[in-house]
């Protein structure tokens, strides 16, 4: 209660200062007239005193915006402890030491030069002050380093909400509106939440604010001096994202309309040399602040562009019901997480204010050239629709809500403002309802404020009545909750609270321990091998059927759980929970167990149930999995996939005096083989390595069916260290089935080489196209199993065309694979040939179509393909080719038919793209080894 009455302070407190600011003559209110008649006795007695009273109401009025979030910070310092430390916040500080090592030139540092740095295109402008600060003040501990990260990213989010207050109050001349645009920035719960914890995307969004800022200032006083501020704050904002760019061109291009309605030389010369000095500021800003662009400064810009739009790391993510990767997300994953995570006012408000803007653009277009405010409403509407929309069009690679646009909210809140403005004009021209306007507009900023309170400190999982939050775990079974892992901290005060003084092992993420004062710190030592007293699970999973009585602690959102504290031994539970446990152990020996091991595995229906019952004290922690292989994917809900192989469930196991026993529950789509797994968590054994993973047939068919099919199909390879690899085309979607018998677990954990060729190189994404192949290089463990000593490894394919497949261990083995071509595509190519003429005519007829070399039979069977094709590409110039080729003076693309092309309807047709350097000449035709050429054709090419 204590607490949130200090959480309220600052939206009780504008009720006075808010209320006194304003233009009678302009709002057609009287805000003034408020204040005196709460005092009449003392007017009454002392007109001097009531002068006294204006002249602070006047202070409060011009002063109220910093006032407000004066408020803000002192609530924002006493609330920051409630927050937990976000997932990258220690990638973030990695960064800026990487950085700093670049610039004091030490060779420690993470990446010699930065150039192998995976991480070296995120800007530091932010971070690296953060670390110096750091080192400046000799912080060393976590817990320190921690709330001055806290302190400091909170601090720039109120500087960022204070810049939209003054933008606002510059465009519509009215300090109601103004207060409303700061305190609309202030309340969006989300990114109140992340303005404690998310070093990366919020300050980019204050950044970006301050930018508009000093971009209305810098046009407005027409100065050197304001350019050139400009000009800086475009230079950070784009090293803190590239995204940033964007303003410069708008810059250049308001500045260039200044010209026309400037009259004489000196105005022009003016306009011409402030533009100037803006682009030399924000250039070299943005080269001192990025140590990645001072050796090369194009590779910089290319390669943050590159993954501006299209991010090469792939998050699976729930959306909508369905478990999705970050790189199938539908175009509008953006638009509907904006939608449904901002307070309904500011959505209402922002649409009126975006149609205002339009509206106002199409009436007197011509004011653009003329009114610097005009092409400021026109310019926040751009900021705030062109990303979005560039994100649709590119089809980006998106996850975690709209995070990474945050920064949209800046010129939102500002249309947000302009449409409140554009409200109270119209209805000033009727002469009724703005008080209404102005009441119903507070109404909704205390909803925000009430929601902000009531949520804290979950403000990060806010969603709007658009989605469904009444329907138990509703929420939570149709988008990622707290996927910043920020209720691990309330768990972590929930253990201390509810066991004082006492010393804990709890299994859950040490980085929010680490974060904790030194005296709690100690009262929650890692596990260091023996068995956890509780676990925490952030976005618990409501399959496991244990969590319906296991719960000690539930963190409720909108009636979902967000944070589960579970108790992992008979000491910690209660009376019901150990006999519910006791329960399960009843019923699982009813049967037979279905592996017997060091835990015995027992299923009843869909439970699968871990039992060991001599279990020692001693022994480490241990965690239990099983990964459902089905043979058809169509099986299964699409949500389900798990990198489009396998579908995993675990759960780590519970004490009971000698008695250990974990429980699994699968669902009822499970159909096809299981791999059961055991691993150790403890200090016993390496982390994470199995002690036995076994394969169990759920249903027919199974995976070890599939595998033994090929494998009477295809014999395994000679090569004793390699994978027997298959392509399994029977399964909806196309899948390489990987299995070794008698599999060393070193086979296991090295790394295969999987390189894809498409039909199409347009097929591939951008970054991709230059190689030319698809790079999905992965570990046997991260796509299968490895049951009774065999490995077995599942991996999707793309579902674009595939010309070929390499594959391999580096100095193992290595096997290409050519997959028969898609007969639709096939028929395509061939009904584009319709009767063009053959470049040549042999026993395939010879076609030059977009790059490609087509082989044309309209009559033809399986042996007229059997002997290899031999394919010739002479140059221009020798000096396109590979240096290994050019003594022969050749490129040498010979090939198997199968893997260009196929047969259908009696005709045999394959296509073979060409390299994309000039050709002289090509060379083709079949060939038998030992026996010489079966036919051969020459195509003079020429440019």
């Amino acid at each position: 209660m204590a607490k949130g009455l200090v959480f309220s302070v600052p939206f009780w407190i504008p009720a006075y200062a808010g209320m006194t600011v304003g233009d009678s003559g302009k709002d057609g209110l009287c805000p003034y007239a408020i204040i005196p008649p709460m005092f009449p006795p003392l007017r009454r007695i002392s007109p001097q005193f009531s002068g006294h009273i204006a002249a602070a109401r006047n202070f409060l009025a011009d002063r109220s915006g910093l006032i407000l979030c004066a408020l803000f910070l002192l609530v924002g310092l006493a609330a920051a402890g409630d927050y937990g430390i976000g997932p990258d916040e220690v990638n973030q500080r990695r960064i800026a030491e990487a950085n700093l090592n670049y610039i004091l030139g030490q060779a420690d540092s993470v990446a010699a030069g930065l150039s192998l740095y995976s991480d070296r295109v995120y800007g530091v402008a932010f971070e690296l002050p953060l670390l110096l600060t750091q080192q400046a003040l000799g912080l060393t501990d976590n817990y320190p380093i921690h709330r001055l990260r806290l302190t400091l990213t909170h601090l720039f989010f109120i500087i960022g909400a204070f810049c939209c207050y003054r933008l606002a109050w510059r465009l519509f001349d009215n300090h109601l509106i103004a207060i409303l645009a700061l305190l609309l920035f202030l309340l969006h719960p989300r990114l109140y939440a992340h303005s404690f914890g998310n070093s990366k995307d919020l300050p980019f969004l204050s950044m970006f604010a301050l930018t508009l800022y000093l971009l209305e200032r810098a046009f407005r006083r027409d100065t050197l001096g304001a350019f050139l501020l400009l000009g800086l704050a475009v230079g950070l904002l784009t090293n803190l994202r590239i995204m940033g760019a964007m303003l410069f061109p708008a810059i250049i291009a308001m500045r260039g309309l200044d010209l026309f309605p400037a009259k004489t030389g000196p105005e022009r010369k003016r306009i011409l040399l402030t533009a100037g000095l803006f682009t030399l500021a924000a250039g070299l800003t943005l080269y001192a602040a990025t140590p990645y662009a001072w050796t090369n400064p194009l590779d910089y810009l290319l390669t943050s562009l590159t993954q501006t739009a299209n991010h090469p790391n792939v998050e699976f993510e729930l959306f909508q019901g369905r478990l999705l990767a970050s790189t199938e997300m539908p175009r509008y994953y953006g638009i509907t997480w904006f939608g449904i995570t901002t307070p309904p006012p500011v959505l209402l408000l922002g649409f009126v204010g975006m149609a205002a803007a339009v509206a106002q653009g199409l009436a007197r277009p011509g004011a653009v050239f003329r009114n610097t405010r005009r092409r400021l409403q026109l310019l926040l509407l751009a900021c705030f629709a062109l990303p979005l929309l560039a994100a649709i069009l590119l089809d980006s690679n998106q996850y975690n809500g709209w995070r990474q646009s945050y920064f949209l909210y800046a010129p939102f809140c500002l249309l947000v403002a302009g449409g409140l403005h554009w409200l109270l004009a119209a209805l000033a021209r009727q002469g009724r309802g703005r008080r209404a306007a102005y009441g119903l507009t507070g109404l909704g900023v205390g909803l925000m404020a009430l929601q902000l309170i009531q949520l804290h400190p979950g403000q990060q999982d806010y969603f709007n009545f658009l989605v469904d939050r009444t329907t138990p775990e509703r929420l939570r079974a149709q988008y990622q909750l707290d996927y910043w892992g920020l209720a691990y901290r309330e768990g972590l005060d929930y253990l201390r609270e509810s066991h004082p003084g006492e010393t804990l092992t709890v299994r859950g993420p040490r980085s929010q321990v680490a974060i904790l004062p030194a005296a709690d710190r100690q009262l929650l030592p890692p596990a260091a091998g023996r068995r956890a007293d509780y676990e925490l699970l952030h976005r618990p999973d409501p399959a496991q059927p244990d969590f319906a009585f296991n719960l000690a602690y539930r963190r409720r959102l909108y009636n979902n759980t967000l944070l589960a504290v579970r108790p992992l031994h008979a000491a910690r539970m209660t009376d019901a929970v150990r006999a519910a446990y006791r329960e399960l152990y009843r019923q699982a020996l009813a049967s037979e167990p279905i592996i017997r091991a060091d835990y015995n595995v027992y299923r009843n229906g869909n439970r699968l149930t871990f039992i060991r019952e001599n279990c020692l004290q001693e022994e480490p922690d241990a965690w239990f999995g099983a990964r459902l292989f089905p043979h058809h994917p169509e099986t299964l809900p699409p949500q389900q996939w798990r990198r489009g192989s396998y579908v995993p469930f675990g759960s780590h196991g519970v004490r009971l005096g000698q008695l250990c026993l974990a429980v699994i529950q699968l669902p009822d789509y499970a159909q096809g083989d299981l791999i059961l797994t055991r691993r150790n968590l403890g200090n016993f054994r390496p982390k994470g390595l199995p002690v036995w993973e076994e394969l169990y047939r759920l249903s027919r068919p199974g995976l070890g069916e599939l595998i033994a099919d090929h494998r009477r199909q295809r014999p395994p390879p000679a090569n004793p260290a390699a994978f027997a690899v298959f392509i399994d085309q029977d399964a909806g979607r196309h899948r390489l089935l990987y299995a070794k018998e008698d599999c060393p677990q070193a086979a296991y954990e090295t790394r295969v080489t999987l390189h894809i060729y498409p039909v199409n190189r347009a097929d591939l994404p951008p970054p991709r196209r230059d190689n030319g192949f698809d790079n999905r290089d992965f570990l046997p463990e991260d796509y299968g199993g490895r049951p009774g000593g065999e490995c077995i490894a599942v991996v999707p394919l793309p579902e674009y065309p595939i010309a070929s497949i390499r594959t391999g261990q580096a100095g193992v083995w290595e096997k290409n694979l050519y997959p028969p071509a898609d007969p639709n595509h096939l028929r395509a190519t061939y009904a584009a040939l319709s009767a063009r003429q053959a470049a040549a005519d042999s026993v395939f007829a010879l076609y030059l179509q977009d790059n490609r070399l087509i082989y044309r039979r309209e009559t033809c069977a399986a042996a007229d393909t059997a002997a290899g094709f031999f394919l010739h590409i002479i140059p221009e110039d020798i000096a396109d080719l590979p240096l290994e080729r050019q003594d022969a003076g050749f490129a040498n693309m010979d090939f198997a038919f199968d893997r260009w092309g196929g047969i259908f309807d009696g005709k045999c047709l394959a296509a073979v793209p060409l390299p994309e350097y000039p050709i002289k000449e090509i060379r083709t035709g079949q060939h038998i080894p030992g026996q010489g050429e079966l036919w051969a054709a020459e195509l003079a090419v020429g440019r």
